[in-house]
This record gives C-alpha cells, structure tokens and sequence, in this order.
C-alpha cells in the first residue's frame, strides 16, 4: 500500500500518458492470444443478422424508409456489431478481470489510477468496436451496398458510439454484485434499445411516445449516422446526433470511474 501511494503522489497530472498507454499495450498484447475467437464472436453474429433479416425480410419487403432493404440493414446493423463489441466485453471482461483474475490489483499497484485505467480500457474497447463495427456494411457491398466515400466516416462514428457503450459496460460490471446481474441489463435495457433502434425498421411505425424514447436510443443516433455517411450527410441534423454520442461516452465515462473507484476501493 506504502509503495502504490508513493507512486501516486509522485504523479503529475490526470490521464497521463504513459499511464494510459501502459495499460493500452498490456490489452494489445493480451488481445494477441485471443484474437480469433474475439473477432469471430464480435463480427458472424452482427452478420447473420444481416443476411438473415436482409434476404429473410428483404424478399418480402423490397424498400423500406427510401431504401433498398439490404442497403437498410446493411448500414442499421453496424450498431448492433458496436454494440456486441464493445457494451458485452466490457461488462464481462471488466468484472472478470477485477473479481476473479485481480488484474486490477495489480495495473494499480503502478503508477496508474483508476480514472486512467478506465479511460485506457474504454479507450481500447471502442478501438475493436471501430474496427468490428465496419464488418456488416462492408458484407453488405457485395450483395448490392453502394460503396461512397462517407463510408470512410463510418470507423469514427462507430468507435465515438463504442466509446459510450464501453463505458456503460464498465459502469454496469462495477455496479454488479455478481455475474448473474448481467442478464437484468441485457434483457431489460439493451434487447429493447437494440430493437428500437431503428436497425430492422424504421422508427416512424413505432407510436409517438415510442419515437420519442428511440430519438433518446444512443444506437439509433449510430444507426441513423452511418445511414447518412452512406447515403449523404444531413448537416448540423448530423451534427447534433454526434453530439448525443459525444454527451453519452462522456456520461457513461464518469460513472464508469466512480462505479469502478468504489469498487476498487471496498
């Protein structure tokens, strides 16, 4: 404890960079040993979704909201993909790594403290969900997608959006009591935001109060980002909708080091 504390009273500043990138090597390293199943886990499931619901449900309904059905999923379902790779391994890898494999106990024994731990960790896990994120539109190409150059805004939006769900994930694994608690948060919050998110269909046929909730729905703003850097920006719409994202990683990115500081703590 003596020699932790010294090392934090010699620091110098907030999210010091060698702090941050300490920790961000350690994950790249650790990343290198499990990589495969990572990305097999993080991109077929977001796929399967696509060809599913775009040849399951395109061949009954050929355009939806202005487009073609596969150009609607293909460009809604880069949510879903942020989603799965960036909210569920946080929550799982981050309370693995403090409850079981006392990771934490050791990363804070050096000159890093919680803020920048968590920062570091979000920062990582937004990074795989930039990447990850891209796989469903880019599958979508060959099966009639336009490629544009908005698409290259796509990486941005979806890691600004993982950013938010990477922090929520950590949030919620430093609230957690035990790992059971996850099912609470996936089948009452994140299944219905995923749903409303405008993915599959458009949320003018929800009912108004409905439409007013999702325009709330953080993935609907990712959903409806991509959709315009694929199709054409909306202007200062645009604007605002990166905002929400913006306001949402940082929200979720101080409750995530206070939910995790006490955690730490007891």
């Amino acid at each position: 404890m003596s020699v932790a504390a010294a090392s934090r009273g010699a620091r110098l500043h907030r999210l010091e960079r060698s702090a941050l990138t300490g920790v961000l090597v350690r994950e790249v390293v650790n990343f290198s040993s499990y990589w495969r199943s990572a990305t097999f886990s993080s991109t077929v499931e977001p796929t399967i979704y696509l060809l599913a619901f775009g040849f399951g449900f395109g061949s009954l309904v050929s355009r939806v909201g202005g487009y073609d059905y596969v150009d609607f999923v293909g460009t809604g379902i880069v949510a879903t993909a942020v989603l799965f790779s960036s909210a569920f391994p946080a929550m799982f890898g981050t309370f693995v790594k403090y409850q079981f494999q006392h990771t934490y106990d050791a990363i804070l024994a050096a000159p890093v403290d919680t803020e920048e731990l968590v920062t570091a960790e979000a920062l990582w896990v937004a990074t795989r969900a930039g990447v990850y994120g891209c796989v469903p539109m880019l599958v979508a190409i060959p099966f009639g997608l336009e490629p544009s150059w908005g698409m290259l805004a796509v990486p941005l939006i979806a890691w600004v959006s993982g950013y938010g769900w990477a922090c929520f994930g950590i949030a919620v694994a430093g609230y957690a009591k035990s790992i059971e608690n996850f099912s609470y948060i996936v089948s009452a919050v994140l299944t219905p935001l995923f749903l409303v998110a405008g993915t599959f269909f458009p949320i003018s046929a929800l009912p108004e109060w409905a439409q007013v909730l999702a325009n709330l729905n953080p993935l609907h703003q990712c959903v409806e980002l991509v959709r315009h850097a694929v199709f054409g920006f909306q202007g200062w719409e645009d604007i605002a909708r990166l905002g929400v994202l913006v306001a949402f990683g940082l929200i979720m990115w101080r409750i995530a080091i206070r939910a995790m500081t006490q955690k730490l703590v007891d």
